[in-house]
């Protein structure tokens, strides 16, 4: 039987030393076969795994969330990879923002229109014509057309429909070359506020910007920046700002945040899959690098991806060693004093502490997902386990909020009554109207039949209401390891904030 250790252990009794020892040794070891199978099979995937935990992340307020990013923008070397992501992300979702600068610095564009960009957008042309009839005397000779001739001021005035025949790319670049007045005036600094200009060529302007930061520290720069990470959520910042940042860089961030991040203890709700990590960068103020975050992230937060990495690793070996110290472990004390040495540890290495704790959670969720493989196997581990459950009278593979309730027997026989009527009629249906297609139908049933038993949905499958989140969800015995394994986790965190201020 699993053993949860979800019963409310006594503090007073400190455990069995030896015990706590090994079950130490064997979670270091856990630790170091795991964290090789990330490093050499899913560094990539657990990094954005750690930016998704980042960003769940709710106590920075946003002039901290501000205060973080320009931090490390500003730190050297020059970050000018994140730089160019910000500017990305400001044309994409504010563009207005980068407009302005441009319209303040249009003189800028001359470069642009050199490198053989073009004036391709409805607004830059009309900038041109205006510009051209407005100072008619100096540039009208410099306006290129299409036709065989030429456009004299006087017929536009009357017919502006013409300026539709103007050649904007021969006439931007004469303009380049004898009429400089234009890049800096009202009519094309007009036309670029709105920064549509910048879908033209992004990758331009991105590296246009990211010079105005760096190159030439402008003011009007960092200030467009601040508003926009003021504006931003920190939850969008990091999914697309963190996944292009180098590790050591990582480091550093992990490192600023130190700075702005203060978890409030007295509210601090353990289910939310982001808390633990609030505790460890507010207990730590350097990393040298992010292995172990990277590690306990995925053995907290994605414990169902790291078991199917551990169970696609190549190499046997791997699945082996994980296996054999899984089942170690699972020997140590299956009662919840067990705990009590380790909890008491929590002031002088709460890292440590969170570490172990997160580990031996994914230990239960991995022999959680080995054993129960009937409903009568999951019923038991909740009885002995003292958690109360109801049955939903959902199969595994259906979502509908119908079922949510609990259902007697007598109505899952009738429902179930009424769907057996309802395929057969559908049959017979079918048969009727072509029977080649009753061949075919029949063997689609029977895939879907082994398909079902191959994924653990046909008789062997159930769905359950548990007092662990209050009756609220419907949880399939696909789920059920995850869930239960980080109720654990949760359950487990609570007990060293509400009771580790009282351990003698």
């Amino acid at each position: 039987m699993v053993q949860l250790l979800l019963c409310d252990s006594s503090w007073g009794d400190g455990g069995d030393e030896d015990s706590f020892k090994l079950r130490i040794s064997l979670l270091n070891k856990l630790e170091s076969d795991i964290g090789s199978l990330i490093s050499s099979r899913a560094r990539s995937e657990a990094r954005l795994w750690l930016c998704n935990a980042i960003a769940g992340i709710r106590s920075i307020m946003p002039r901290y969330q501000r205060d973080l990013f320009v931090d490390l923008l500003r730190s050297k070397p020059w970050k000018r990879g994140l730089a160019a992501q910000l500017w990305w992300m400001i044309f994409e979702k504010m563009p207005q923002k980068a407009g302005k600068i441009i319209a303040r610095k249009s003189c800028m564009l001359e470069k642009f229109f050199e490198v053989g960009g073009g004036l391709g957008t409805s607004k830059g042309a009309k900038a041109l014509s205006q510009f051209a009839f407005v100072n008619r005397d100096i540039c009208w000779e410099e306006l290129e057309w299409k036709g065989k001739h030429g456009q004299s001021p006087a017929m536009v005035a009357t017919k502006p429909h013409y300026f539709l025949d103007l050649d904007v790319q021969r006439t931007v670049e004469n303009f380049l070359e004898y009429v400089p007045e234009f890049w800096s005036s009202d009519e094309f600094a007009d036309s670029l506020k709105d920064g549509e200009i910048l879908s033209i060529d992004t990758k331009f302007f991105v590296d246009v910007f990211v010079d105005l930061m760096y190159k030439e520290d402008s003011r009007s720069v960092w200030e467009a920046i601040d508003e926009f990470l003021m504006e931003e959520s920190f939850s969008s910042l990091c999914q697309r700002l963190l996944i292009v940042i180098e590790e050591p860089d990582f480091c550093l961030f992990l490192e600023l945040m130190h700075k702005y991040i203060n978890p409030n203890m007295e509210r601090v709700d353990f289910g939310c899959s982001s808390c633990w990590l609030e505790i460890i960068i507010s207990k730590c103020s350097h990393f040298e690098s992010i292995d172990q975050i990277l590690l306990l992230t995925a053995v907290i937060n994605q414990g169902r991806q790291l078991l199917r990495l551990v169970h696609d690793e190549d190499e046997q070996d791997g699945q082996a060693k994980i296996k054999d110290v899984v089942l170690q472990i699972r020997k140590i004390s299956s009662n919840a004093k067990g705990l009590v040495p380790i909890l008491k540890c929590f002031k002088t290495k709460t890292i440590e502490v969170i570490k172990w704790l997160g580990l031996l959670s994914w230990v239960l969720h991995y022999i959680l997902s080995e054993e129960c493989l009937t409903p009568e196997s999951w019923e038991s581990v909740f009885t002995k386990n003292g958690i109360s459950f109801r049955k939903s009278g959902k199969y595994a593979y259906l979502h509908d909020d119908e079922f949510a309730e609990e259902n007697g027997p007598d109505l899952d026989d009738r429902t179930s009554i009424r769907a057996r009527r309802k395929k057969k009629e559908k049959s017979r249906k079918k048969r009727r109207k072509n029977s080649d297609h009753d061949d075919v139908y029949e063997d689609e049933l029977l895939n879907f039949g082994r398909s079902s038993d191959l994924l653990g949905l046909g008789s062997h499958t159930g769905s359950w209401l548990l007092s662990t989140d209050g009756y609220a969800t419907s949880w399939s015995s696909v789920d059920l390891p995850e869930h239960l394994s980080k109720h654990c986790f949760s359950t487990w965190m609570s007990w060293i904030f509400t009771k580790a201020t009282s351990v003698t």
